[in-house]
């Protein structure tokens, strides 16, 4: 029986194995690249880490910056794998925890977690004979989520470092939180003080040189504000671990 080729039937019929055909081919290579996904997932994570620490190579008597084809070596040098934590929300060390295993982010956008039941991951690193503290931060900015890691110094109450990122915010606006004149204003800012909690303010008024304060970005105000609340919402944790 010949087929109509211009009936609808035929129609839906093709456009149906059509998508069957290439939903299944896509799902196929998704699976197939799934390994290599969460490795560029693993080193981008120890390049941020690296990057809040300031780490660099030097090769050659050359100065190179963190990259993919370095960081997993500099990670292991720098980082003390045996010495990273878990907290719980109350500054207590979570036992059979893996730093590196927990999923911030993930963790974050999943609204079934209660807040107090969050984990929170505590890389310790050795510098220049120092230890240095690395801290995940993640929130939300104006048009999807931002994250970043501070580097707290050895005296477990200034920063060392930091660094910011995000997904969707507005070129030349929000995504200037990725940029060092708004990130290096976090170098040497006091987290607390006698052991008491100091919150860091984004401000537009110009007084960011002020202690406990950076200026924000220009234009950017409301993911200027997400940098703000979540390194506020995220470090009164890891002062309350410090505390102890």
């Amino acid at each position: 029986m010949a087929i109509n080729k211009d009936s609808n039937g035929y129609t839906f019929l093709f456009a149906i194995l059509l998508v069957v055909v290439v939903g299944s081919g896509l799902a196929a290579v998704s699976m197939g690249l799934k390994e290599k996904q969460d490795k560029n997932t693993e080193v981008k994570k120890k390049m941020d880490i690296l990057n809040a620490l300031k780490v660099k190579e030097v090769k050659n008597g050359d100065t190179l910056d963190i990259s993919r084809k370095n960081a997993e070596a500099l990670y292991d040098e720098y980082v003390l794998s045996d010495e990273c934590l878990v907290l719980g929300a109350e500054g207590n060390v979570l036992d059979g925890e893996v730093a590196f295993d927990i999923d911030i982010k993930k963790q974050f956008r999943d609204k079934t977690i209660d807040p107090k039941d969050r984990k929170y991951p505590l890389y310790v690193a050795s510098l220049n004979g120092t230890k240095k503290y690395v801290i995940p931060v993640v929130g939300s900015g104006l048009w999807g989520p931002i994250w970043g890691y501070l580097a707290i110094d050895e005296d477990k109450s200034s920063i060392y470092g930091a660094t910011f990122d995000h997904k969707t915010e507005t070129p030349g606006l929000g995504a200037e939180i990725k940029q060092p004149f708004f990130y290096d204003q976090y170098d040497s800012e006091v987290i607390s003080v006698d052991g008491k909690y100091k919150k860091i303010k984004v401000v537009k008024d110009g007084s960011g040189g002020d202690a406990h304060k950076v200026d924000g970005i220009t234009g950017g105000t409301i993911t200027s504000k997400g940098v703000e609340e979540m390194v506020d919402r995220t470090v009164q944790v890891y002062v309350k671990y410090f505390n102890k």
